[in-house]
């Protein structure tokens, strides 16, 4: 008997865009899954639609809306690094759609918190790189910063990716996540999938919310793993179905 029909939604980190699941999505699709990539508003291309006014909940309500427009159910809503506040807030906005949220090498926000606040380490690297551009704050500039944070090294894979990556607006890491029903958060199943360089670095007195979930699982590659290491990525994913 095959395995149930499901639809992942995959929400990228800073700087990148849903162009960043292209090796990733090929091997869903191929076991018969729906998949979808969307790209937060103001990066990929998307970059245009950046302004002052783009935070937190901005990115929320793009994936939001796309589960409600599309009209999904039973989501696996995975979400990569900053990618898991946003999966946080949208478990708020719409529990009903979502079966399942995985953070992968993610954030893992609690309520009125922001990435700079539960990620310091991201907020120093950010801090660093800051420029101002039309009245936008802007990090992860593409370049040495930002391949530290992601951990790409391979020079075809930086070939491929360097010139797809877009500077990310800070607000979205200094706004907090506001949600408005806690529990039914928490009621949904969730996986955590961490990389052990990435658990070096997270805040001690912090660390045990990324081993607190149904399933915990490790994954020995670069933060970017839809790049360094696609097929085992959507392997673990593919283990959810």
């Amino acid at each position: 008997m095959s395995a149930p029909r499901k639809t992942f939604v995959l929400v990228h980190g800073g700087g990148h865009g849903g162009w960043c699941w292209a090796r990733v999505t090929p091997l869903l699709r191929a076991a018969g899954h729906e998949v979808q990539t969307p790209t937060l508003t103001g990066l990929g291309e998307r970059a245009h639609l950046l302004s002052p006014e783009v935070g937190l909940e901005t990115h929320v309500a793009d994936v939001a809306n796309v589960l409600a427009y599309e009209d999904l159910s039973d989501v696996i809503l995975v979400g990569h690094s900053y990618g898991g506040m946003v999966i946080t807030g949208v478990a708020d906005r719409a529990p009903e759609r979502i079966g399942h949220l995985v953070y992968l090498d993610a954030a893992i926000p609690r309520n009125g918190e922001s990435l700079a606040e539960s990620s310091p380490g991201v907020r120093r690297f950010a801090e660093a790189d800051m420029r101002l551009v039309d009245g936008v704050a802007l990090v992860l500039w593409p370049g040495p910063i930002a391949r530290a944070i992601y951990g790409v090294v391979d020079p075809a894979d930086l070939a491929w990716m360097e010139p797809k990556l877009t500077p990310h607006p800070y607000r979205t890491f200094t706004d907090p996540l506001v949600l408005r029903n806690e529990a039914a958060v928490a009621a949904i199943p969730r996986t955590i999938i961490n990389c052990p360089s990435t658990l070096a670095v997270r805040p001690p007195e912090t660390l045990e919310r990324w081993f607190a979930a149904e399933r915990v699982w490790e994954l020995d590659t670069a933060h970017d793993t839809m790049i360094t290491a696609p097929q085992a990525t959507a392997e673990l994913l593919l283990r959810l179905v």
